[in-house]
């Protein structure tokens, strides 16, 4: 059975996951109309039924859900205004660095006529040989993983009263999460994954955060500790 075979039920649509994200994405449902959080109880409820849990069928719907908060993070943050029409001055530099890129393909092709003509038909390879990662192993139980989205998806980020304009949102990198999140578990010795959720100022963040833990999990940086189920989860450096 697949990700896809469950069926998602709301107010405003019912049926599989993935069509509800091709809607979205072709603008035909209005993402702020839909509930996430209401769609991950749905599936940790049916993952909970199933007979045999599959982690690549909740990597699958990890990566609908991630692309749904994209979207719906987008959707109510407010929009920054459009760039100014170009000027004079700005047409002039536009044209500058247009000259300058054609320049560099005149060089380039220059080079390649010279080695046709000396007979060169190789070329020496400048790059080191691509770098091909291990498999994906987290040292993580299924059910662990299970836990850290309830968590990731039960966090609600405050949000500023209404006709109270926020400050504009910070575009943060999952590189920069990662550097943050292992900086944290470092200096904390041990803390709990909520703690780290609660300095999540929106959704988008808190989906960043879970990506930082996972990936530090792969590079095996951080390891992750449960006593029961259900129970606290704690990250300590590895």
């Amino acid at each position: 059975m697949k990700t896809l075979d469950y069926r998602v039920q709301l107010p405003v649509f019912e049926g599989p996951l993935d069509l509800l994200l091709y809607l979205i994405e072709r603008q035909e449902l209005d993402i702020t109309q839909v509930s996430l959080a209401r769609v991950t109880d749905q599936y940790l409820e049916y993952l909970q039924r199933m007979e045999e849990r599959r982690a690549g069928e909740l990597a699958e719907f990890l990566v609908i859900a991630a692309k749904l908060l994209l979207i719906k993070s987008r959707a109510l943050l407010p929009q920054p205004p459009p760039p100014p029409e170009p000027g004079e001055e700005d047409v002039g530099e536009e044209l500058v660095r247009q000259l300058a890129a054609y320049k560099r393909f005149k060089e380039v092709a220059a080079a390649l006529r010279q080695r046709e003509e000396e007979g060169w038909r190789s070329f020496v390879r400048l790059a080191p040989p691509p770098k091909i990662e291990p498999p994906l192993e987290l040292n993580l139980s299924l059910d662990e993983l299970v836990a850290l989205v309830r968590q990731a998806f039960a966090i609600e980020p405050e949000t500023p009263p209404v006709g109270q304009v926020g400050p504009p949102p910070q575009r943060i990198s999952l590189e920069e999460r990662l550097v943050a999140v292992e900086a944290a578990v470092t200096q904390a010795g041990r803390l709990t994954f909520r703690a780290l959720l609660s300095e999540a100022a929106s959704r988008l963040e808190i989906i960043i955060t879970l990506l930082a833990v996972l990936e530090l999990l792969k590079r095996q940086r951080i390891r992750v500790e449960q006593a029961s189920l259900f129970g606290e989860i704690w990250i300590s450096p590895q």
